[in-house]
């Protein structure tokens, strides 16, 4: 089925389902995704879906002069974002100057929008370089992902380059001390011939305890919204049990987000 990649560095504002007014920025090629994750559910496609198109990685002043014409023009039209996002066509934190950048942002958003927040929406898989890991706690929504406490599920659904140890990753949320948003995505299907369900009670157990020990300020709920590269085999989970898995994670003491 199609899908699609942001074709700007910064895009929007646009209306994001968990983040309010969101502007966004996107840190890799506007012609392909690369992500060191394939999920199986991603609305960018498969990161092989471009390998015949060649795609720069935009350079730090380009990012810089692109975010800072963007927030001029909105300031200029009083429209002020909730939320300057990092997300695009793949894992922003593989930038080689993510950290740069970061400052470069907090720098644009205290002179342009000082009440917007900025977030990283990312698969948490470089958080153990301890420059991203500093450059994560200097903004205020770090939205990792979590999408199973389970290693066999993670190989299967978010489909890692080289092989993700599970306990390790918890490991390095529980670094946080829980200035981090935990963002997981349910859903149901099948992939190669392969069941997929990370909404089972033995998924939903093993990401509860994990929970426990990460002490997130927040835990964001989703599921499929738009076409994902595995077309139909891929299924939504009805909003009523996402709600019944949120309703489990509030019972830990932790706010949680649902979006259906």
């Amino acid at each position: 089925m199609s899908t699609f990649l942001f074709d700007e560095i910064v895009f929007g504002p646009v209306k994001s389902r968990r983040l309010g007014v969101s502007l966004g920025i996107n840190l890799l090629p506007v012609n392909r995704k690369i992500c060191n994750f394939d999920c199986i559910y991603c609305e960018c496609g498969w990161n092989s879906d471009g390998a015949g198109i060649k795609g720069t990685l935009p350079a730090r002043e380009e990012v810089f002069n692109a975010l800072q014409e963007r927030l001029a023009e909105m300031q200029e039209k009083n429209q002020a974002p909730d939320v300057i996002t990092y997300a695009g066509n793949g894992e922003p934190t593989i930038h080689p100057d993510f950290p740069e950048i970061i400052d470069d942002t907090i720098l644009l958003r205290d002179k342009y929008f000082p009440a917007a927040k900025i977030a990283v929406l990312s698969n948490a898989t470089t958080i153990s370089k301890p420059a991203i890991r500093t450059a994560l706690l200097k903004i205020d929504q770090n939205i990792l992902k979590l999408d199973s406490a389970i290693g066999s599920t993670v190989s299967l659904q978010n489909q890692p380059g080289t092989e993700i140890d599970i306990e390790e990753l918890i490991k390095n949320l529980e670094e946080f001390n829980g200035k981090l948003i935990i963002q997981t995505l349910f859903l149901r299907g099948t992939y190669n011939g392969l069941i997929v369900d990370n909404t089972t009670l033995e998924e939903t157990d093993a990401w509860l305890e994990a929970l426990i020990r990460i002490k997130p300020m927040e835990v964001m709920i989703y599921t499929i919204s738009r076409d994902t590269p595995q077309g139909g085999d891929l299924k939504k989970v009805p909003d009523k049990e996402l709600r019944e898995i949120a309703a489990k994670v509030e019972a830990l003491g932790i706010a949680t987000q649902v979006s259906g």
